[in-house]
């Protein structure tokens, strides 16, 4: 199997292909990625939901373009697809807003300005110049049916996709670890664990250890123990499950740094000095505090999920107070965030950072702490990170 059918969307720029219904986003979609991903017609409406897909796209490797439906009625089907729509805005890290004339432009200002207040690049096309009468100042002119401006506009994207890799493209270890240095990981295997897998967060770690010529020791918890006896001397780094945390803190060397995945992905894929601040407000949390558990992936709950079970139960024995937990899984997320007291974002494995960062922004907005999943854990144990 190719690399780029194993690179997950996360670590993928995401490009959003955005404007109203017929102004010809399918046709330039297809027309960039040079295949026929969207479905073309003069019937408006055709794209009733979003189309992804996931290629390589010139010098910036893997890419995930999302062309998304247009909006022609005021209809509970159009509201719907709006609001498929705003979701995936809130992960696009390249924002393509296609129209055909001003009147376009003007309806398509309060999108504009919601990129803008969020620091996504926009790129303005104007589509289908070959029936225009006037050229729209600042945009990239395209006709699509005679391949006109294609390859300004995958220039366009190119260069502003090189720009963001510098921002996006982290190291999840950073300079923990280096070449030859034993690093070991914690990873327990109980029900959460996914049968026959490691979880992504994992997996990407695992191949920049392989990468950056680290010694990898992997075990579960019952078997730190020992690995650390067989072992001549111990661990440059230790990287643990957060749920594991405690039992790990107290068994590791002295002279061996600890750290979890969720901790490295807070790090990675949002900013871990607003999560860390956040934690914080665990210690002001009062009886009926009404916490948001934020999932970014969607699975079926377990007995012993962390998000919906471990963490709660932590808070509610460390405080000694009753709580009240709303959880939003996959790509939804509340707008209005007011009534919570605090968020605890997962660890983001499965999204990229411009949908983190979207939700810590509006977490930031509505003046409502926000951490994740490691940090919050750590806060809980005692353990300073």
């Amino acid at each position: 199997m190719s690399d780029l059918n194993e690179t997950p969307s996360s670590l993928r720029i995401q490009i959003g292909i955005f404007g109203k219904t017929n102004v010809g986003k399918s046709s330039l979609i297809n027309a960039l990625t040079n295949q026929d991903v969207s479905i073309v017609s003069d019937v408006k409406g055709t794209t009733t939901d979003p189309v992804f897909k996931s290629m390589e796209f010139g010098e910036l490797g893997p890419c995930l373009f999302m062309d998304t439906p247009g909006s022609y009625d005021d209809t509970s089907l159009s509201k719907k697809r709006q609001d498929k729509m705003v979701k995936i805005m809130r992960r696009t890290d390249i924002a393509v807003i296609v129209v055909n004339d001003e009147s376009d432009l003007a309806d398509e200002e309060p999108r504009i300005e919601w990129f803008d207040k969020r620091s996504v690049p926009v790129v303005i096309v104007q589509n289908k110049i070959d029936l225009s009468d006037s050229l729209i100042k600042d945009a990239i002119h395209v006709s699509v049916k005679d391949n006109t401006g294609i390859t300004k506009l995958s220039e366009a994207i190119t260069d502003i996709g090189k720009k963001i890799l510098l921002d996006v493209d982290k190291e999840i270890t950073g300079e923990l670890c280096s070449s030859k240095d034993v690093v070991m990981l914690v990873m327990p295997q109980d029900r959460s664990a996914p049968k026959g897998r490691l979880i992504l967060a994992q997996v990407q770690t695992i191949r920049e250890l392989l990468d950056k010529h680290c010694i990898i020791v992997s075990v579960t918890p019952e078997e730190i123990t020992d690995a650390l006896d067989s072992l001549k001397e111990s661990p440059k780094l230790i990287i643990t499950d957060s749920q594991v945390f405690k039992t790990v803190n107290e068994l590791k060397p002295k002279d061996s740094v600890l750290t979890s995945f969720s901790v490295l992905l807070a790090g990675v894929k949002g900013d871990i000095d607003v999560f860390k601040a956040g934690a914080n407000a665990i210690d002001t949390l009062k009886d009926g505090a009404n916490i948001l558990i934020s999932e970014t992936c969607t699975h079926a709950p377990l007995e012993e999920d962390i998000g919906r079970v471990k963490i709660p139960n932590l808070i509610r024995k460390k405080k000694g107070i009753d709580i009240n937990v709303t959880i939003a899984s996959g790509w939804d997320f509340p707008e209005d965030l007011s009534s919570f007291d605090l968020i605890i974002q997962c660890g983001g494995c499965v999204t990229n950072r411009r949908e983190i960062m979207s939700r810590i922004n509006d977490a930031k907005a509505c003046n409502v702490p926000i951490t994740n999943y490691g940090v919050a854990i750590a806060k809980l144990n005692g353990i300073n990170i």
